[in-house]
């Protein structure tokens, strides 16, 4: 990323109230290396296409990511996942090559978290961590954001940090989990930029490990941001099938559940 345009972004959220429309990357020129990222509809249409069973199936990242977690656990959550069509299922890391196997071809998208649930890893770690979930057969991993660096302001570090991930991984998508009810919104902001500008393919809400999980309005915050470069993912505290539309409608284009049958329940 060039340097100037790491100043504009940098100028353009400093500048920022806290309050009302954030700056959008795209406003100082930051854009996604490769183009745009594939994601799922949302917005209000998408979300009111949502109301036929069955329908927020594709959106949901059945989701298991308890400490105590066994591996007869992680092949309930597969099952559960193939069963019912469900878009992904994700596990810690240790969990992932047990997560493949279980899935086997169903179609399901095996996930790995990263740096989870703080993010405060030596990025060296985060890079094995991740590398090493590949290697065994994620499709995509959700990384926990520098968080300290973020809420300090400091962007090269959490930039450069990002951009070697991306550039490892390549083309496993990383998606960036910015932790919108710990941060305050100037520091979700930036993260969300630098994002973008590196290469990820998406932004997450939260980790359901520190603060509250997903909200429309921190939904809306990213996506405002992003626009239509990134998916915007929405998870922790997801426990209605109208909470699950509520945020497909603020923007987000993915959703992760650790009760996602629930969800489908109530469609």
């Amino acid at each position: 990323m060039p340097s100037p345009l790491l100043d504009a972004w940098l100028e353009a959220v400093l500048g920022w109230s806290g309050t009302g429309a954030p700056p959008a990357a795209s406003a100082v020129g930051l854009v996604r290396p490769g183009g745009p990222a594939p994601q799922r509809p949302w917005g209000p249409q998408a979300a009111a296409a949502l109301a036929r069973p069955g329908a927020l199936a594709p959106y949901l990242d059945h989701t298991l990511l308890r400490p105590d977690a066994t591996g007869e656990d992680v092949e309930r959550l597969a099952a559960e996942a193939g069963e019912h069509g469900l878009g992904g299922a994700c596990v810690h890391p240790v969990h992932v090559a047990t997560l493949v196997r279980a899935l086997g071809d169903c179609g399901v998208e095996p996930v790995s978290v990263v740096g989870f649930p703080h993010g405060a890893h030596l990025t060296e770690i985060k890079l094995l961590e991740a590398r090493r979930a590949a290697d065994e057969g994620a499709r995509a991993v959700d990384v926990v954001a520098p968080l300290g660096a973020l809420r300090a302001g400091d962007a090269e570090p959490v930039l450069s940090e990002l951009l070697a991930l991306v550039t490892a991984l390549a083309p496993v998508p990383v998606r960036l989990i910015l932790e919108t009810g710990l941060l305050p919104p100037r520091a979700v902001v930036l993260g969300a930029g630098l994002a973008l500008a590196a290469g990820c393919d998406a932004v997450k809400t939260s980790t359901g490990f520190n603060g509250p999980g997903a909200r429309p309005e921190d939904v809306a915050l990213l996506r405002a941001v992003v626009g239509p470069a990134l998916g915007v993912k929405a998870s922790a505290g997801i426990r209605t099938a109208a909470q699950a539309r509520a945020l497909i409608a603020a923007g987000a284009s993915r959703l992760g559940a650790s009760s996602s049958l629930a969800l489908l329940a109530e469609e």
